[in-house]
């Protein structure tokens, strides 16, 4: 993992950085088929199931707070870049037009391309995530989920779904693309959490 782009994190970065992870500047680009192309006036976030069903287009999202966050992201390929800039809308500012049933504890994250991922609420509507639409001052591009990517930062990056098109509530637990494939239900990057056990 050591070499011309990782290196271990000095000492003073340590405690930054999730056991088994290496550093980066780079910001490596992984990706599961194809890059979907969205043109931004496209954009639309659908929300269904345990929800008032609705659905946010561009604009009415630019139309939104808009907020800047600084965040390390940690891939579960063993990498990690710290202090990435992002632009874009909390998921509190956006879960805030929402209207959840009682019963909603879970949403499956669906993206334009047929990715998906799983998450709590719990871990999903916390101040610190976004709906980026910025990466370090410029418009998201493509191969990084641009015009519009989920940023999870207290997960593995997996959980950051790139080209987000729809939140689907639910009651129970309903595995993503990934966590299907043997990647963990959750992913705390400081618990190592990789892989599923079963």
């Amino acid at each position: 993992m050591f070499g011309k782009f990782f290196k271990k994190p000095s000492d003073d970065l340590a405690s930054r950085t999730p056991p088994g992870q290496a550093l980066t500047e780079r910001f490596p680009v992984l990706t599961y088929g194809p890059s979907p192309r969205v043109e931004p006036e496209n954009v639309r976030i659908r929300v269904w199931g345990l929800a008032t069903e609705t659905a946010f287009d561009w604009n009415e999202l630019n139309a939104m707070s808009q907020t800047t966050l600084t965040n390390d992201i940690h891939c579960v390929t063993h990498w990690s870049k710290l202090d990435v800039t992002w632009t874009g809308i909390t998921v509190p500012e956006l879960m805030s037009r929402v209207t959840l049933q009682p019963a909603a504890t879970h949403v499956l994250i669906h993206c334009y391309g047929g990715y998906t991922t799983n998450l709590p609420i719990s871990d999903f509507n916390r101040p610190e995530n976004l709906f980026a639409h910025t990466l370090e001052g410029a418009p998201l591009p493509l191969e990084h989920g641009g015009p519009l990517r989920l940023v999870i930062p207290h997960l593995y990056i997996w959980k950051s779904a790139k080209w987000v098109s729809g939140l689907e509530f639910l009651d129970h637990d309903e595995r993503g693309f990934w966590e299907r494939n043997g990647y963990h239900d959750r992913g705390d990057p400081w618990k190592q959490e990789r892989y599923s056990d079963d």
